[in-house]
């Protein structure tokens, strides 16, 4: 099931939007402003951020803003904005499309929707880049600075989990659940060791791999 986040202060709006989603077999999670928002997103992966303009401590504007420093998910400003400057504001930042309140659900549910299967689409095609990795997902090939590199099956699960999370932080817990399993039963030092290889594996795109202290790792465009 796809899942989004509704950033939205309006607290009817909010339970609106969700329980029409659930009702068409989206997930939603529901944050009252920017700050909280943020909070989520340090700890969940979205498909999709329906975010709200005018919030109080923290808007929309400053939401994207920080989201698009971490990561690619589709983002559809929820406003009563409607100006023309306001919006090229929002696409300046990197949201990629607006509704102008009030708006009808079914078109809320069709463009966020739409957006979902643009974001997937490039790995649909079996492509996933990031900064200098690419990784072919039909072949389960990789290559980095233009250079084919060779992985074994669990190092290319990990990277390919990194790449589909890429500018998030993942927690050495989470990645064992996801690219080893519920019924793995090492401990965490399993993921620091796999780390290790594939950075050496990846030469000097390695270092893309960042480690957060007292977090765990994720996968950024560059260096820098």
């Amino acid at each position: 099931m796809e899942h989004i986040l509704l950033v939205e202060d309006e607290p009817r709006l909010r339970g609106i939007v969700r329980d029409y989603f659930s009702a068409h077999g989206l997930g939603c999670d529901l944050a009252r402003d920017g700050a909280e928002a943020l909070d989520l997103l340090q700890d969940h992966d979205y498909d999709s951020i329906l975010l709200d303009i005018l919030m109080p401590n923290l808007d929309g504007f400053g939401v994207c803003r920080a989201v698009r420093k971490k990561s690619t998910v589709p983002i559809l400003f929820l406003t009563a904005l409607g100006g023309e400057e306001d919006m090229l504001r929002g696409y300046a930042l990197g949201c990629d499309d607006y509704v102008t309140k009030p708006f009808s659900l079914a078109v809320l549910l069709a463009k966020t929707q739409a957006l979902i299967r643009r974001g997937r689409g490039t790995e649909d095609a079996g492509l996933l880049c990031c900064g200098a990795i690419t990784l072919n997902t039909r072949g389960r090939l990789c290559s980095a600075g233009g250079r084919d590199i060779k992985l074994s099956p669990r190092e290319y699960d990990l990277l390919l989990c990194l790449m589909r999370n890429r500018g998030q932080v993942l927690t050495r817990a989470q990645l064992l659940d996801k690219v080893w399993g519920l019924d793995f039963e090492g401990d965490d030092r399993a993921v620091d060791v796999r780390i290790r290889s594939l950075r050496a594996a990846l030469g000097d795109a390695g270092k893309q791999i960042k480690t957060v202290f007292k977090a765990g790792y994720k996968l950024e465009e560059g260096e820098a």
